[in-house]
């Protein structure tokens, strides 16, 4: 369990720095991080610190892909923990 702990909490910082990062790219005009590596942390369970910092940062907030999505995979994730914790 505390492996499990540990892992979310380096994935979801993970997940904020890439997201930051897409953003100062984004002003900046340099390499963007493609949407599917967004979509991949999130999945790889970082869609709780992508969702907070898209909001908190203004980023993405206008993709529906992302501002339904993530809170998709963030309802799934959190059935399968309370799923997997149970047995």
């Amino acid at each position: 369990m505390k492996i499990l702990a540990i892992y979310f909490i380096l994935i979801n910082t993970v997940a904020a720095i890439v997201c930051i990062t897409d953003k100062v790219k984004a002003k900046t005009g340099g390499f963007r991080v493609p949407e599917k590596i967004l979509f991949i942390l999130s999945l790889l369970g970082g869609a709780t610190a992508m969702y907070g910092t898209m909001l908190t940062i203004r980023h993405k907030t206008r993709h529906k892909r992302f501002m339904i999505g993530l809170p998709l995979i963030i309802a799934v994730q959190y059935v399968l923990l309370m799923f997997f914790c149970t047995l």
